[in-house]
């Protein structure tokens, strides 16, 4: 399961936002179900950036979202309001 949560942060914010999505990612890793994450920021627009993680289920990531809820808290106001939570249906992995 692929979990996508992306924020829109003011360029002025972008040190203190990447030290936060560290923790973040950091807190999640330690959950049950974990298989990876990474913070990405887009190439295109870079006030858009992302925290995005795999797990081996939706259960486990929204157990785990409940766990780190208050250090994604102060981040909520730059969270973008959309659905957070992918299904593989197909998957390809490249060499």
């Amino acid at each position: 399961m692929l979990a996508v949560i992306r924020y829109t942060v003011p360029e002025s914010q972008s040190q203190d936002f990447a030290k936060q999505g560290h923790a973040i990612l950091d807190l999640l890793a330690e959950q049950p179900g974990y298989l990876r994450g990474r913070l990405a920021r887009s190439v295109d627009e870079p006030n858009l950036w992302a925290v995005v993680s795999e797990w081996e289920g939706a259960g486990f990531y929204r157990r785990a979202l409940s766990a780190a809820r208050m250090a994604m808290y102060p981040l909520m106001t730059l969270m973008v309001n959309e659905p957070s939570a992918f299904e593989d249906v197909y998957l390809l992995d490249g060499a």
